[in-house]
């Protein structure tokens, strides 16, 4: 649907994404901003509690759309407090993943054209992963939440302190590689239960994680449902080949790939933690579910 025009919007910034250089991609957006005749209250927390602190304040003070410069972590961090509420969230990428912006087709490159589709798009509403987890833990996503192999190797990322940025990702997935296992998974789609071992199983609102991985290629962001792929390889050889047909979606075509699709699932296995939109979540069990037209997100008119 059509969006009413924007008098003033609050910016959010995560300084330290894309490397630091996400500071320099707000000023070009806020820079667009202004020439467009858009008031900008700008905000930027030194940490993720203070960020919020700060936007549930200017949610306070009114605004008429909520705008993140940063990669998914930052998206994920409006995402607790915009859910199930009317004010719009804008997104000006400038993370390493920014699967968020791919999904609903925000320029990546180009903050001003970005700001641009926060002052000319449309205001779509669409569904919102929940997380409810045994400990207590509630959070909301946007793309994907992860349990298994890949949570293993984010649990190991988290653990290392060198090297810096991707190529750290890259040895503790070939750490965890020479460790792969099947795990002892219990799921219940909507009711139905299935016991069976996987490698990982990935519950998507959206198609992609990981910076373009469409673990989910089917997903529908406004369908109510989440897809869920489930991989079941103990081969080292076959998990590796398999990782780049993930970048084409072809993966579900594969023997060791299972899909499903449910509302609500809940998901077990012991000694594995939830990451939601590239955070850390919570351990499982969770339940998670598809909330219906929980966010109103600005994308491109078209």
């Amino acid at each position: 649907m059509s969006q009413a025009p924007l008098g003033r919007v609050t910016v959010l910034t995560n300084p330290a994404s894309g490397h630091g250089g996400a500071t320099h991609v707000a000023e070009r957006a806020i820079a667009q901003f202004h020439r467009r005749g858009v008031d900008v209250v700008a905000i930027a927390g030194t940490d993720a509690d203070h960020a919020r602190r700060l936007v549930e304040g200017a949610l306070e003070r009114g605004m008429d759309a909520l705008v993140v410069v940063g990669g998914d972590g930052i998206v994920s961090l409006a995402l607790q407090t915009l859910a199930q509420n009317d004010i719009p969230l804008g997104i000006i990428p400038a993370g390493t993943g920014n699967d968020h912006a791919r999904e609903f087709g925000i320029p990546t490159k180009k903050p001003e054209a970005a700001a641009d589709v926060v002052v000319d798009g449309v205001a779509e509403t669409v569904d919102l992963g929940r997380i409810t987890g045994a400990d207590g833990t509630v959070r909301w996503f946007g793309t994907v939440m992860a349990a298994g192999f890949d949570s293993l190797v984010t649990d190991r990322t988290n653990r290392m302190t060198w090297p810096h940025g991707r190529m750290r990702y890259n040895l503790a997935m070939v750490a965890e590689i020479s460790k792969l296992r099947l795990l002892p998974f219990r799921l219940t789609f909507d009711g139905e239960e299935l016991v069976t071992d996987l490698t990982l199983a990935a519950f998507g609102n959206t198609r992609s994680y990981g910076g373009g991985m469409l673990i989910c290629p089917d997903a529908d962001h406004s369908d109510g449902q989440l897809d869920v792929t489930m991989v079941q390889s103990a081969s080292r050889a076959k998990l590796i080949r398999l990782f780049p047909t993930v970048f084409k979606g072809t993966h579900v075509e594969l023997d060791q790939v299972r899909t499903a699709r449910a509302r609500t699932i809940t998901v077990e296995c012991a000694g594995i933690n939830a990451y939601a939109d590239g955070e850390y979540v919570c351990p499982l069990p969770v339940e998670v579910s598809a909330i219906p037209g929980a966010l109103t997100i600005l994308r491109p008119a078209g």
